[in-house]
């Protein structure tokens, strides 16, 4: 959903949207006037976060670097107004799409047919109008909603568009922290509260209930469908991440520095957007990937938790600074079937590793254990690190 940058080849992101799709019901809601006023207002919040995010980026930031892990940040803001448009507004039960009110807006923002390394050259309107766009999309998308409060079918794509406006603000601190902008949230991000030194808990193991079940009154996506049991081995994990101070054991030792420390004057310090500062050694690492995480497990003879063993532990750990990594590769629950927005799961499956958690930039709304998040091994600059589980003997 996020578009995320270069995580795929240019016959992948082609494969969307072909056909109609059923709309998967809110099974066990009732809408009233509330539901519907929650929809409005959590859309206006997630504008009103987005907005913020990105008031800093003005002049050469509008572009900034052609690099693959990032987007121009002008083309993202613009496909944010795109896709509420198209799934709000355009999107027909026959699955043809009305005229956008942008002229050429699909040939500037499907971010599913429009290769990364050509948006940095597309001719995109200006900030000024790029905001006015998505100003008018906003507005359209309210009256709808007021106009047909029960549409099923446009309540699941509001939540969907809220929701999308919300991973792209995140994705939008990733490229702050990235490209060395100031922090988007006037320093608010850069403090991260220190953990205590890890403690194992020990989990009996069992039968775990995975993915979602029928009638939760949530958004529901699709690689979260549907429950189904999991074995379970006993297992023991790590009560808090993995800290600077442990990691960097791992590093004098020889292993890789973290994307975004140096060493100054003989001490550690690690870059949080544009500041750097002090490596706080209880604070837990972050800006590792996948691979890094492996190769620090080996080190210590630990191993990472799987997407089971990590979730059924979750209501006992403290979470929700970083994404975390798991051993466990992004992959189809059994009978999985795509939903409408197709492009947000499938082409990703068995290529990309899964993270469980949140970070500091995740808003509230997308916050769940059962949230699957997912990229390619090698990433590193998203805001994530890991949590270790004994070797069983």
């Amino acid at each position: 959903m996020r578009c995320r940058p270069a995580r795929s080849s240019p016959a992948q992101r082609s494969a969307v949207w072909r056909l109609p799709v059923r709309v998967p019901a809110a099974a066990g809601v009732t809408m009233n006037k509330r539901a519907i006023d929650t929809l409005s207002s959590d859309l206006l919040a997630a504008r009103d976060h987005f907005a913020s995010v990105t008031a800093g980026i003005d002049g050469e930031r509008l572009l900034g670097p052609k690099l693959a892990i990032v987007n121009p940040p002008l083309w993202e803001i613009g496909h944010v107004g795109w896709f509420q448009e198209r799934w709000c507004l355009r999107y027909g039960e026959s699955g043809r799409l009305a005229p956008s009110i942008l002229p050429d807006a699909d040939q500037l923002y499907d971010s599913s047919n429009v290769a990364h390394d050509t948006r940095w050259d597309l001719p995109l309107p200006s900030l000024a109008g790029t905001r006015s766009y998505l100003a008018g999309v906003l507005e359209l998308t309210l009256a709808r909603l007021a106009r047909e409060p029960e549409n099923e079918r446009l309540r699941y794509f509001v939540r969907l568009a809220t929701l999308h406006e919300d991973m792209h603000a995140e994705a939008l601190h990733y490229t702050h922290q990235t490209l060395g902008y100031p922090d988007p949230r006037s320093g608010d991000a850069a403090r991260m509260s220190s953990g205590s030194v890890p403690e194992f808990i020990d989990f009996a193991g069992g039968r775990f209930r995975m993915g979602a079940e029928r009638g939760e009154d949530r958004f529901i996506f699709d690689n979260e469908k549907w429950a189904h049991d999991v074995p379970v081995a006993p297992f023991s994990i790590s009560s808090h991440p993995v800290t600077n101070a442990q990691f960097r054991e791992y590093v004098d030792a020889g292993g890789t520095a973290p994307r975004y420390w140096k060493k100054a004057g003989g001490e550690w310090q690690e870059r949080r957007f544009d500041h750097w500062i002090a490596l706080d050694p209880q604070a837990p690492v972050r800006h590792v990937s996948w691979n890094e995480a492996q190769d620090y497990c080996r080190w210590a003879g630990r191993r990472l938790p799987s997407e089971a063993q990590w979730q059924l532990a979750s209501s006992r750990l403290q979470w929700g600074e970083l994404w975390e990594w798991t051993s466990s590769t992004f992959a189809p629950f059994p009978g999985f079937s795509a939903d409408p927005y197709a492009d947000y799961s499938q082409p990703w499956f068995h290529t990309h590793k899964v993270l469980k958690g949140a970070s500091f930039a995740t808003p509230r709304r997308v916050v769940h254990a059962a949230f699957r998040n997912f990229y390619l091994p090698q990433r590193a600059d998203i805001f994530a690190g890991f949590r270790t589980c004994k070797m069983t003997p």
